[in-house]
């Protein structure tokens, strides 16, 4: 999709504006480098160390791991259910959890046993638990397969329910479609999909969940979540924004608005429970970057709160300091990290979840080592701080095609998944690789439709989904492997042509 660059004035009161040139590897301007203060939203998230796998009669377990985020504290009570079982089954799996209940009061994460107990009589096949996490009014889920015996059902199979998700159209007729995966099947919310009503550029669901939003020709607008499904759309702006993001406070909606020469953010103060705008002066900050060519869909906030990601193309990748306090404070300067490959360009980026990320990372075009593919950057976070960025062990490494189009650092840690394109034609794959915090080395690969544009991981943290736009699969939702870790399972995919540029799932 050809998308002009042409910059509508804001049409709200702005803020200062600082403008700063950057150029070359951490090149930064005014006080960038003493990290601004950052706020967050606290929550926790729920995983799992994966399948079990038992005979009948016998009894087998899984560790539920409970991970503060963003200052959460408090007790988070436990308890599971099977949630899909084998037709017809007789004596099916029971569950339990010790302890039941874990109280989170620093950054440490805690842990449950999920025990599945069988009898002799118990039907062979595979079976969903799903393990929900309560804290107040703040819920989590994550899904644990059970294979009892050896049958036709395996854990490597179709396995239950995901949580809710939402992929942009931008097709013949704009939309926004939303689904979930029940029993192994795509399910559609009830009144989806829901019109847009212009050309789309962006996609953006609130940490909290209250609300989704979308940028599009005539504006940014923010959709309400209900149970699931989206109410009336409320302009938020009529900026044509070519990305957007909530902030970890769900109190500012983050634009990147390309320019002549450059790109300008805005924060506009919206309400945490519908995302419309409040009231106030909308802060903006401008920068003038050669070569900037704004990426649609790609921008970042860090789980700190702390900084902006935003790739630029031919521009590299340009970070931005932001407080949920004063987003742009007067004299606000950015740095950008220049290309790997001079000739190469800046596709997509991705920040290590929670509140302390280890790592972040850029997407480039004849960004591998022999610059003839594309790659994939990784420098520890903490470096931001330096004057001098820190490459990660194994960094650049080939992407696994030659788009790295989005960058999936999935919640548990551990793993970083690209969707990569291969031209207009060939099919893509989304290539997994394994990190920790200071390096990165490569695992093995699913495929893809072409030119896969998004990645999202569900909030059971049970599926990774990926959408594209140019060719079959057009949707594609991936396990996790029972035996080989970091490997994902094709399950569903969908090959009706939808435009699909964006996917988000639900907190």
């Amino acid at each position: 999709m050809r998308i002009g660059r042409w910059l509508r004035r804001l049409l709200m009161a702005a803020g200062p504006v600082a403008v700063c040139v950057s150029a070359g590897l951490l090149a930064g301007c005014g006080d960038f480098w003493q990290p601004p203060g950052g706020g967050g939203s606290t929550s926790f998230t729920l995983t799992n160390s994966g399948a079990i796998t038992v005979s009948p009669g016998a009894s087998g377990s899984s560790t539920i791991t409970v991970t503060p985020a963003n200052s959460f504290t408090g007790t988070v009570t436990l308890t599971c259910a099977v949630t899909t079982q084998p037709s017809g089954a007789s004596s099916p799996t029971t569950c339990s959890l010790s302890p039941a209940s874990v109280t989170i009061s620093s950054t440490t994460a805690q842990t449950s046993t999920l025990t599945a107990a069988t009898t002799s009589s118990t039907t062979t096949g595979a079976y969903q638990i799903t393990v929900t996490g309560a804290s107040g009014s703040t819920t989590r889920t994550t899904a644990v397969c059970v294979e009892v015996g050896s049958s036709s059902g395996s854990c490597g199979g179709t396995t239950g329910t995901s949580g809710n998700f939402y992929i942009l159209n931008a097709g013949t007729t704009p939309q926004i479609v939303g689904e979930s995966i029940v029993s192994g099947s795509l399910k559609t919310i009830s009144g989806s999909p829901w019109t847009v009503n212009a050309t789309p550029y962006s996609m953006a669901i609130a940490p909290n969940g209250n609300f989704l939003c979308v940028s599009t020709t005539s504006g940014v607008f923010a959709y309400p979540i209900s149970n699931g499904a989206l109410g009336t759309a409320v302009q938020v702006t009529q900026d044509q924004a070519y990305a957007i993001q909530v902030d970890w406070t769900d109190s500012w909606l983050v634009e990147a608005i390309p320019g002549t020469g450059g790109v300008t953010f805005a924060a506009v103060p919206i309400s945490s429970t519908t995302g419309a705008y409040t009231s106030g002066t909308v802060p903006t900050v401008s920068f003038t970057v050669a070569n900037t060519a704004v990426q649609p869909n790609r921008m970042v906030i860090s789980g700190d709160n702390a900084r902006i990601f935003l790739p630029l193309g031919a521009g590299g990748t340009i970070v931005v300091p932001f407080s949920a306090g004063g987003p742009f404070a007067a004299g606000t300067g950015a740095s950008t990290v220049a290309l790997a490959n001079s000739s190469g360009s800046a596709l997509s980026v991705a920040v290590d979840s929670g509140k302390s990320p280890g790592l972040f990372y850029i997407g480039e075009t004849l960004a591998n080592s022999a610059g003839n593919s594309g790659g994939l950057r990784a420098f520890t976070y903490s470096s931001l701080s330096s004057s001098k960025l820190v490459p990660a062990s194994g960094s650049p490494i080939a992407s696994g095609g030659l788009a790295p189009n989005f960058i999936l650092p999935i919640a548990a840690g551990g793993y970083v998944y690209v969707a990569n394109g291969a031209g207009a034609s060939a099919a893509g794959n989304v290539a997994g690789f394994a990190v920790t915090a200071s390096s990165i080395s490569a695992g093995s690969t699913v495929s893809a439709g072409v030119q896969p544009l998004g990645l999202a991981e569900d909030s059971t943290s049970a599926y990774v989904f990926a959408v594209g736009s140019l060719g079959s699969p057009y949707f594609d939702a991936y396990t996790f492997d029972s035996t080989t870790a970091g490997q994902l399972d094709s399950q569903i995919t969908s090959s009706t042509a939808t435009g699909s540029i964006a996917i988000a799932a639900a907190p």
